[in-house]
């Protein structure tokens, strides 16, 4: 089917190099797009997978099932590695069957499954001590979970409010303790920047060095470094990225080509992606970089952009 989709539009001269990303008509979110498709060539520095979270609007408007994610990775986008999200299949983290069904759908389909995002099961930097014991126990579930999947992360949040020094001490508690139940499944944690203090750089940065854990690390996102909000929503108070993404990817086990915008050369609007991955590049990171496209208009499109930009851009470096 996609071959076949690809020469129709080819054929028929849909595909015009350059297109806006809102120049093209919204497809549905269901994988169809109007976008080239391109191929990842052997010659790249680092591999590509799809964050789950890229469909996000397809899947929480139903059109899209959990357990279709990983063929439609393949078939519609021509990536074979992805990363789940937690809250899209967040009541079947101990339902062997359902993560067994999972499991053979992405084996059917040449995928590989490389970790699960966890949100929603509390602060691993909160200051109370057993608000934060508890967080630490509804990760455990996960870990278990993305052993059945034959992932080898989990994607956790170093969230906590207070002193910035005693959430970093909360948050290395509680990576201590995760560290060591994964390290039993032969599993890593990754932090991601994902908000507040995370979002600083050199915060992050100083609890992955006092750890000093091999299976616990980072999963530098391209595009969270927003430490504060305003009431409006928009952020007043925002860490360097480039600065921040150096600062990260000594620790990385995982990375994340958010997107959001592009213009009509195919470049991303709001970030430099050749200058992102010189530092991935530099850091010798040769891992996957996971697409999360969180833009408006069509999420298919998105996710093809992203990774044309990716191809594009790392072709450069390698």
């Amino acid at each position: 089917m996609q071959r076949s989709r690809r020469t129709f539009l080819r054929d028929s001269g849909l595909i015009v190099a350059g297109l806006s990303l809102y120049g093209l008509s919204s497809c549905s979110s269901e994988g169809s797009s109007n976008v080239e498709n391109v191929d990842i060539p052997e010659g790249l520095f680092f591999k590509i997978s799809l964050a789950q979270w890229s469909l996000h609007k397809a899947l929480k408007a139903g059109k899209i099932d959990n357990l279709d994610f990983a063929r439609m990775a393949k078939e519609d986008f021509g990536i074979s590695a992805v990363e789940y999200v937690s809250q899209f299949f967040q009541d079947k983290a101990k339902d062997q069957a359902y993560l067994a069904e999972m499991k053979k759908r992405a084996d059917d389909n040449g995928v590989k499954s490389l970790l699960i995002m966890i949100d929603g099961e509390g602060d691993l930097g909160s200051t109370d001590d057993e608000a934060r014991a508890q967080a630490v126990t509804n990760h455990y579930k996960w870990l278990d979970a993305a052993k059945t999947l034959g992932c080898h992360s989990i994607r956790v949040n170093a969230a906590g409010s207070g002193d910035p020094s005693d959430v970093a001490q909360a948050a290395l508690r509680s990576l201590q303790q995760l560290g060591d139940y994964a390290a039993q499944l032969q599993l890593n944690v990754l932090v991601e920047n994902h908000g507040g203090f995370s979002s600083d750089g050199r915060w992050l940065s100083f609890i992955m060095s006092a750890l000093g854990r091999p299976n616990v690390g980072t999963l530098p996102d391209f595009g969270n470094f927003c430490i504060e909000k305003g009431e409006d929503g928009k952020c007043i108070n925002e860490y360097n990225r480039y600065d921040g993404m150096h600062d990260l990817l000594p620790f990385a086990k995982g990375v994340s080509a958010k997107s959001y915008a592009f213009d009509e050369q195919g470049k991303e609007t709001t970030m430099d992606y050749g200058r992102i991955l010189k530092l991935v590049k530099d850091a010798g990171y040769t891992g996957h970089i996971g697409i999360e496209f969180e833009g408006e208009g069509s999420e298919a499109d998105g996710i093809l952009m992203t990774k044309k930009l990716l191809v594009e851009e790392g072709m450069k470096l390698s």
